[in-house]
Parts: C-alpha cells; sequence; structure tokens
C-alpha cells in the first residue's frame, strides 16, 4: 500500500498484517507519514494505490456504521465537550450500538461499566470531563473508543500532553486492554522506550518507504534507532 495526499504518496512499499492481542508500533523520525498511514488504516483518507483490509473484507467496502463496530480511531487533539461526564463520554462510545435515539440498554451498561474499570476511570464516572487532568482525559477517551467493543485499535501519539507518569500508567492500561479484550493495537509513537516496553512488533518508517519492520527483538536495536534517528553515541538513553 502507499499513502499519501491527493494522489501523492507520502510513503510507499507498506505491507502490514496485525492480529487480535498484539501491539503494533508506527516509529520513525517526525514528518515521515506515521500520521497519514494511521488514517489510512482508520479509514479517514483513501490509500494512494494498494487497499486496507479488515477480517478479510476491504475498508472501502464497508458503511460508517460497520466500521465504528470493528475499529476504533482515537487521534491527538484537546476535545472540549459541554458540561459531559466522564460516563457520559465513555457510553458516546456506544453509539454504532445504540441506534439513532442513543438509548442504552442493559448490554451497553455493562460494556461501559466493564471498560471503565480496565482503565481506570471508574472511580471518575460523575466528575466533569472538562474538570479531569490530561492523564485522565486520555484514559477516559481509551474507554470510550474501547466501548466500540473493536477488533482493532488504532491509536496517533496517545501519549501525548501527558508527563512521564502518565504515560507509564498509559502503557500498563493498552498491556491490559489488550490482554482482556484481544484487540489489536497499532499505535504511533514518539517515545522509544515506551514503544520498546508496549509494542509486540513495529515498523520504522524513513523517507518515504518502510526502513524496517518485523518483531520488537528485530527493529529496537541501539545501533539501528541511533542511526535511524541520527543520534550521538549514546544518544539513545534520551529519547
Amino acid at each position: 500500500m502507499s499513502v499519501g495526499y491527493r494522489g501523492r504518496a507520502v510513503v510507499s512499499g507498506i505491507n502490514i498484517e496485525l492480529e487480535r492481542g498484539k501491539i503494533m508500533a508506527v516509529i520513525g523520525p517526525n514528518g515521515m507519514g506515521k500520521s497519514t498511514l494511521l488514517k489510512t488504516v482508520g479509514g479517514l483518507i483513501p490509500p494512494v494505490a494498494g487497499q486496507v483490509e479488515l477480517d478479510g473484507r476491504p475498508l472501502s467496502s464497508m458503511s460508517e456504521l460497520e466500521r465504528a463496530r470493528r475499529m476504533a480511531v482515537l487521534l491527538p487533539g484537546r476535545i472540549d465537550p459541554e458540561w459531559l461526564t466522564a460516563r457520559e463520554m465513555v457510553e458516546a462510545g456506544r453509539y454504532p450500538f445504540t441506534g439513532l435515539l442513543g438509548i442504552l440498554g442493559e448490554s451497553d451498561r455493562e460494556a461501559v461499566a466493564r471498560v471503565m474499570e480496565i482503565t481506570a476511570v471508574s472511580d471518575l464516572a460523575d466528575r466533569y470531563f472538562n474538570e479531569l487532568s490530561d492523564g485522565q482525559k486520555q484514559r477516559v477517551l481509551l474507554a470510550r473508543a474501547m466501548a466500540q467493543e473493536p477488533a482493532l485499535l488504532v491509536l496517533d501519539e496517545p501519549t501525548s500532553f501527558l508527563d512521564i507518569r502518565f504515560r507509564l500508567e498509559l502503557v500498563d492500561i493498552l498491556k491490559r486492554l489488550v490482554a482482556e479484550t484481544e484487540v489489536a493495537v497499532l499505535t504511533s509513537l514518539h517515545e522509544l522506550r515506551l514503544a520498546m516496553q508496549l509494542a509486540d512488533s513495529a515498523i520504522c518508517l524513513k523517507n518515504g518507504q518502510v526502513d524496517r519492520q518485523g518483531t520488537s527483538a528485530e527493529v529496537f536495536g541501539e545501533e539501528y534507532l541511533t542511526g535511524l534517528y541520527d543520534l550521538p553515541p549514546g544518544g539513545l538513553q534520551s529519547v
């Protein structure tokens, strides 16, 4: 597959497969097409060439509702809802199943309670989303995405705006989500050490192509990463 905008490829030669219960990290220097790849996989922009398939079906053949029942996408950016509680934010993730009226049934409430417990936001349920810290907001948004009960979760820089404590916390939560729901996760990360802790496999983008891909052991070698990011000797320690 090739990904890009208005028919112009930003990255070419992409051939990846994600399995349920596994996490794949997308890494590479800034401006190399990580977000473009994730938006393409998430169905937000069309591929320049090739296609995205979900369980053997082209994503382009699915309706928006079908996609929402099988895949959740969480992009960076600050959300400012008007006085919704954390629980109401998570409940909004059930929209693919509740119909036009958005009325939650018992199974919907159970799904919401389950993902709020896994993402450690149950104690925030009645607090207004706007009043939460950045780390708490990100956990609520992750719970909302998981309330869709997706087979695939696409995350673009999920640790943006977070301090180191919340970054490490989010890594632990993602691992628990994968273990308990067997969701497949495709995520971009700037922090290489977090990527090493989190991912089962990785794909590295540089200069318009896939520079390397494979298991974490095959990709996250110090010599390779030092060259990928043009770091000085020992510079990986600070990335």
